[in-house]
């Protein structure tokens, strides 16, 4: 599982990279909604759960998946990009698992982000 509290994501811009790179892993049912990418790492927005993809090794066919799903969140926060701080960020607390954050660069909708963790959270 990749390690929230001591690895940083890069900042992440909306890329459909990642969304190919899960198809395997979804559910019948599950549909990714978006999807983000740094400079090897990536994340993936379903209709059920989040999943965060670290490539490791030097070749990057090493990858690590970790699933999150949106029903064991019990709290997020949302940061939105400003005039001169084009970043943004979102921070989730999972039940079990702690806080989780991460940075968007770009034009990034945490206005979307946000109503899409509402819908399964509230």
């Amino acid at each position: 599982m990749i390690d929230f509290n001591n690895k940083g994501f890069f900042k992440l811009k909306q890329n459909e990279e990642y969304a190919q790179r899960v198809t395997d892993l979804l559910l019948d049912g599950e549909h990714v909604i978006d999807a983000y990418k740094s400079m090897r790492d990536g994340v993936v927005f379903t209709n059920k759960r989040i999943i965060a993809v670290n490539v490791q090794g030097l070749t990057g066919s090493k990858k690590d998946f970790t699933s999150l799903p949106y029903k064991n969140i019990v709290a997020y926060s949302v940061e939105t990009s400003g005039t001169f701080d084009l970043d943004s960020e979102l921070e989730i607390y999972f039940s079990s698992l702690g806080k989780v954050k991460f940075e968007f660069t770009g034009r990034t909708s945490m206005v979307e982000i946000s109503k899409l963790i509402s819908q399964h959270v509230l």
